[in-house]
């Protein structure tokens, strides 16, 4: 399934996906590759799904919560 043909529900378990990732570099960084790359990619990947306009009545909390803990990582 591509990004193009996945339902609001798929794309919302996706930017979940980058949520948890976020909280865990957040929380220890120290097993992850490059780990300000990667919180900077997700953050950025949460900023651009939260514009969407499908969304109905998806939780946008933690992604919101998720970004706001990725921008304060990293500076």
């Amino acid at each position: 399934m591509s990004q193009y043909d996945a339902s609001p529900a798929q794309q919302y378990l996706w930017c979940l996906q980058s949520v948890d990732l976020i909280n865990a570099i957040v929380a220890d960084d120290s097993g992850y590759y490059e780990p300000a790359n990667c919180v900077e990619r997700n953050v950025q990947h949460l900023q651009l799904m939260v514009g969407k306009d499908f969304w109905t009545t998806e939780d946008m909390a933690p992604l919101n919560a998720a970004i706001a803990a990725g921008l304060s990582y990293g500076s």
